[in-house]
Parts: structure tokens; sequence; C-alpha cells
């Protein structure tokens, strides 16, 4: 698994204001445009997808007040998921998950940085591959769903659910390429398939490493005593906890498959090789009563019983064709064949 923080392209900053009665969206040009809207009374959404401008960052930072260890954390992008109080705002890590160029040998993860005010949410992606909060932007667009009757708080809650609905999506992929592996296994193993196993078990546990800490972001979340999280989103947080804690579960089911499928893998190769030598064990214990008969018949004696006589060699093949006879019976009927 491939955990990519690198800055691939611009930085593209977009912007949703919107309340009951309202909605704005615009595209970003300058970072400047993003201040009026910092002690609006409607919700702001600001997006920065990127983080080429570091400058541009500091400037947004130093505008809306962040701690300049949140504005690090931001910028250095192997932090794991957490949630920290600075009392006017949340600071939450998350990680995103995708598959790269649609590969399933290739899952990929990114950071992305919440930062949950009274009146505003603003959300630092590295830029690149874009995100999975577009079920978000058109519930808000739409102006008939719920999203827009809720605060900051609720807003917040719909893209980490929607970061992890992307996590299902992710896990239901993984099952099925193991699925298909499975049925490699038990028909014709090769070499190739225990080094996909041992892939999709690195996947597995890097995946892992990713959403376990994020049961307990969402459960200090709720815990939570500040008036930026309201008692009727902490429902809903509640909702997206269960949601995180079957996605870990997933994951461990998916992990104990993959063990299993090793010991699997291990079993049919010994087995194989069980075989192979019990089939050269059969074909060499025939052979060695008929290698006695041979070697007998061999020592240059010049008395030997019917030694000159011209059904002697016949005789002695024929004694040999029975003997291997007998013994393939004998094997047939101990089953050893």
């Amino acid at each position: 698994m491939k955990f990519i923080s690198k800055h691939r392209r611009r930085a593209k900053i977009s912007l949703i204001d919107y309340s009951k009665n309202s909605y704005q969206e615009k595209t970003i040009k300058s970072i400047s445009e993003c201040f009026p809207f910092k002690n609006k009374p409607t919700v702001t959404w600001i997006n920065v997808d990127g983080l080429q401008q570091k400058q541009a960052l500091e400037q947004l930072g130093k505008c809306y007040g962040f701690h300049h260890l949140v504005i690090e954390d931001i910028y250095h992008t192997r932090q794991r998921p957490k949630v920290e109080d600075y009392e006017e705002y949340f600071y939450i890590v998350l990680r995103m998950v995708y598959y790269q160029n649609n590969n399933i040998n290739q899952l990929s993860s990114e950071q992305i940085s919440l930062v949950l005010s009274s009146n505003y949410v603003i959300s630092f992606q590295e830029g690149i591959r874009g995100d999975v909060f577009d079920p978000v932007r058109k519930r808000i667009k739409s102006g008939k769903n719920r999203i827009v009757n809720f605060g900051t708080d609720y807003l917040t809650y719909s893209l980490i659910d929607a970061i992890v609905d992307n996590y299902f999506t992710v896990i239901e992929k993984l099952g099925d390429k193991i699925e298909d592996l499975e049925e490699e296994l038990l028909t014709e193993p090769t070499p190739e398939t225990l080094k996909n196993i041992d892939n999709l078990k690195r996947i597995i546990i890097d995946l892992r490493r990713s959403i376990w800490p994020l049961r307990e972001v969402i459960s200090r979340m709720q815990r939570e005593d500040s008036p930026l999280i309201k008692d009727s989103t902490k429902v809903y947080l509640r909702d997206v906890y269960d949601h995180t804690v079957l996605v870990i579960e997933n994951i461990e089911t998916l992990r104990d498959i993959l063990a299993g499928m090793i010991e699997i893998y291990l079993s049919s190769i010994s087995n194989k090789m069980n075989e192979i030598i019990k089939v050269l064990t059969i074909i060499s214990t025939i052979f060695i009563p008929l290698t006695f008969v041979v070697g007998l018949y061999g020592m240059n004696f010049d008395f030997m019983p019917e030694l000159r006589s011209p059904w002697g060699y016949p005789a002695v093949l024929l004694i040999m064709a029975s003997v291997a006879i007998g013994m393939l019976f004998y094997f047939k009927k101990k089953k050893w064949l």
C-alpha cells in the first residue's frame, strides 16, 4: 500500500456559503477573498485542494486565528487521525483512501484536515486526486436536505461520514479480490498467488493503521463539552462511530481470512509435495524386488536355475511382471494409490 503525500498539482480553493435562504458558491483566485467570510452568520465551507501555496495557507491561518502548530500539521501530511480542541475551533485529521489508477494492488492515502468553528469549516487536502465530498456538495446545493438547517458541526459530520462511507467501497473491492484469490488458491496455487496474498495483507495492515485511530477521534468529539458540537449532532456522530467500528471489524475479518489463506497455501504446497513423494516412493518400492531379480540373474555363475533353458528369460519377465502387478493391487487395497 502506498501512502502518497506529494502535492502534484496547483492548489484549487473553493468556497460554499449557505443558510436556509441563501446559497453562494465560488472559486477562490486570491486567498484574501476568503477573509470577509470569517464572521458571517451563515455557514461557510472553504475547501483547499492542494498544499503548494504555503504562504497563502499561512495568511489564511493568520486571518482565521490558527495556531502555528495547526499550520505545521496541515502542511506535514504524515499525521495520524486525531482531534485537537483549541477552544475557538477544533482541528481534525483524517485519512482518505483510494485505489491509485483503479489498481486493486495500489491503495493510496492522503491526509484530510478539517478546522471546525462556529460559523465556518475549512478543509485541507493534499490535492492528489480529488475527494469524496461531491455528495455533500450536492446536498448543500439542493437546499432541501437537513444539512442547510444545521450548523458547521453537522457539515463536519457530513464530511467525516463521506470519508467513512468511502472506506466501505474500498473494503468491498478488497473482499472481491480476496474471493478471487481463494478460488485460485483452491484450484491451482502458484508462487504468484502467495505474492498477491502477501501484498493484500500489507494493504490491510496499512489500512487498519489509517482507520483504527479514527474511532477514538469520533468518540472524543462525542464526549467534548463544547458549544461547537451540539447535542443534536452528537446523535449523528454516534452513527458514524458505529460505521467506523463496522469498518474496523471488516478489516479484522479480512486480515484473519488472509492469514488463513497463507496457511492453506502452505498446506496445499506441502500436500502437493507429499503426493509427489508418495508416487516416487511407490515407484521405487515396486522396482526394489525387480532390481533384486535382475541383480540375482546378473551374477556371472555357470550353474544357475533355468540359465540354459529357452523359457528362462520369458519366465523371469513373467515373474517380474507378476510381482509388480501384485504390489500395485496391494497398494490399491491399502488405498495408498
